[in-house]
């Protein structure tokens, strides 16, 4: 049995509506092909490596959208417009939910803040920036501990949870702390100014806005981009493959955050 791309946007926007993106953002279905869909692959970045794997797939579910700041022409003269074409040539459609998956409730960004804890280990678990539409969508996640812990001992669990060996952490990593925040990708426009949260958890955020919240007595995780956003990808190939069970949904292998610590 094949799915109309029509009916898997359907499904794809029933767990993360567009409205929840933010307005500089570019998601939805970016490349309409030409395929009927029996096959699905997820990545977060759609690289020549990452498209040599899943050129199999009908449709590809990009996280971050492939195309996203103005493109003056496409003839192939860099990697990534030479990936674009051959996905054109194939008729494989893509789709890029990026910042509404962040914002919608039980996607990224609640995912992300289990890596502190269960839900139950939480109090007053909010959106950071409300959506107008909806303040249960939004970008960012804010809680309270329901019980104080210090970052040493939050560590363990954060590390394991996103598959991680190592991460950089700034301030004190024994003071006990009672509340968190969290951000997918790079956080510094949504975490900025939050002075009354112990720590801050994101992929990327500048040097002065650590030192400006190490300095107001908070600590601060950093894992680089991807590494916030990657391993919520198993969860969202499972939530497509229960709305579409006619269709094999796959995750991809290669794609990896681009840095590594050596």
């Amino acid at each position: 049995m094949t799915r109309t791309i029509e009916s898997l946007v359907a499904v794809l926007e029933e767990i993360a509506p567009l409205a929840g993106a933010a307005d500089w953002d570019n998601t939805g279905l970016l490349l309409r092909g030409m395929r009927a869909i029996t096959r699905v692959g997820l990545c977060i970045d759609l690289t020549g490596p990452v498209w040599s794997e899943l050129r199999q797939c009908d449709a590809i579910v990009a996280y971050h959208p492939p195309i996203f700041r103005g493109l003056k022409r496409l003839d192939g003269s860099t990697p990534r417009q030479a990936t674009l074409l051959d996905v054109i040539r194939q008729g494989v459609h893509v789709y890029a939910p990026h910042t509404a998956l962040d914002a919608a409730p039980g996607a990224m960004g609640d995912w992300l803040l289990q890596a502190f804890g269960e839900p139950t280990s939480f109090e007053e678990c909010r959106p950071i920036q409300p959506a107008a539409f909806d303040p249960r969508y939004g970008v960012g996640r804010r809680a309270r501990l329901a019980e104080p812990r210090s970052l040493q001992s939050l560590l363990p669990r954060l590390k394991s949870w996103l598959g991680l060996s190592a991460v950089r952490c700034a301030g004190d990593m024994n003071a006990l702390r009672t509340s968190v925040a969290v951000c997918p990708g790079s956080g510094g426009s949504v975490l900025a100014g939050l002075d009354d949260v112990d720590i801050l958890l994101t992929g990327e955020l500048g040097h002065h806005e650590v030192l400006a919240h190490v300095a107001a007595g908070g600590a601060v995780v950093l894992t680089d981009h991807t590494n916030t956003e990657r391993g919520y990808l198993p969860r969202y190939a499972a939530r497509i493959r229960a709305a579409c069970p006619d269709v094999s949904v796959v995750v991809s292998a290669v794609d990896s955050d681009p840095l590594v610590v050596v």
